[in-house]
């Protein structure tokens, strides 16, 4: 958002998480970003836009607080749809905070349908969310139609700890819909996969990472036949969590060293 507030020369103010990680802060902050840290969670954060948008005249550009979001998230349907044959997975996997991913996708599915360029079949729809963060996993367990609070909210994947996510009845609604479920999985897991992505040469995000976290689960159970087509979304660069990757311990060598110091 403050990318394209730059680009078009308009004012951008955005709220964010203390601890949210610094490269966010500092990209929204070099592109001219009025930047707020907020001593909470996001929801603390978009509950402060909603109660100074209209004093100040904001348009609020919140998860699903305008139509334009759920539009571009749909197109990851398009993609797959194309990049499949026109064929969609047995499965698709999201790394679920907000929930515009799984409604956007839901909703490209329909309208390729309508097209006649898909069938009726559909993929059965997972949202994978953190252990210490789970409201959706909790109400899709309970068989509730929305989603409550989850307390104490924390994670090292920072873009699905969302406590109560806005959109939390189309994303059950979807879930029901497709016949999928809904799976949390620890953040030791999550970083365990962070490092099994790295050996496929791919850096991925903690988000990302939960999905094969969240996979791993379900072959066990039986819920995934390993014969099925699986979807992962990865949704960011791991070059985004530094802080919550923490930094390594290297050794150093002398500028002229000719060996290499013993394991």
């Amino acid at each position: 958002m403050a990318a394209y507030a730059a680009k078009a020369g308009l004012e951008a103010y955005v709220f964010m998480p203390r601890d949210a990680p610094s490269v966010a802060k500092l990209e929204c902050h070099v592109m001219g970003a009025h930047v707020y840290l907020v001593d909470g969670l996001i929801n603390h954060a978009a509950a402060i836009v909603q109660r100074l948008r209209e004093r100040y005249g904001w348009f609020d550009l919140s998860t699903l607080k305008e139509p334009y979001r759920v539009e571009g998230k749909k197109t990851m349907g398009y993609e797959v749809a194309e990049q499949l044959g026109w064929r969609l997975p047995d499965v698709i996997v999201y790394p679920t905070g907000g929930g515009t991913g799984l409604v956007g996708m839901w909703k490209a599915f329909g309208e390729l349908e309508e097209l006649g360029w898909i069938g009726s079949g559909r993929p059965r729809m997972v949202a994978v969310q953190a252990e210490g963060c789970a409201p959706v996993v909790e109400a899709f367990r309970k068989g509730a139609e929305g989603v409550e609070e989850f307390p104490d909210a924390h994670t090292v994947a920072s873009g699905i700890r969302v406590p109560k996510p806005y959109a939390g009845e189309q994303i059950l609604r979807v879930l029901r819909e497709s016949g999928g479920t809904a799976v949390s999985v620890s953040d030791s897991e999550i970083l365990e996969c962070v490092r099994e992505f790295a050996c496929e040469g791919l850096f991925v995000c903690p988000e990302g990472a939960a999905t094969l976290a969240g996979l791993k689960r379900l072959l066990d159970s039986g819920w995934v036949d390993r014969g099925e087509v699986v979807l992962l979304y990865n949704t960011g660069t791991g070059l985004k969590y530094l802080d919550a990757l923490g930094e390594p311990t290297l050794p150093t060598i002398p500028k002229n060293a000719d060996s290499l110091p013993a394991a």
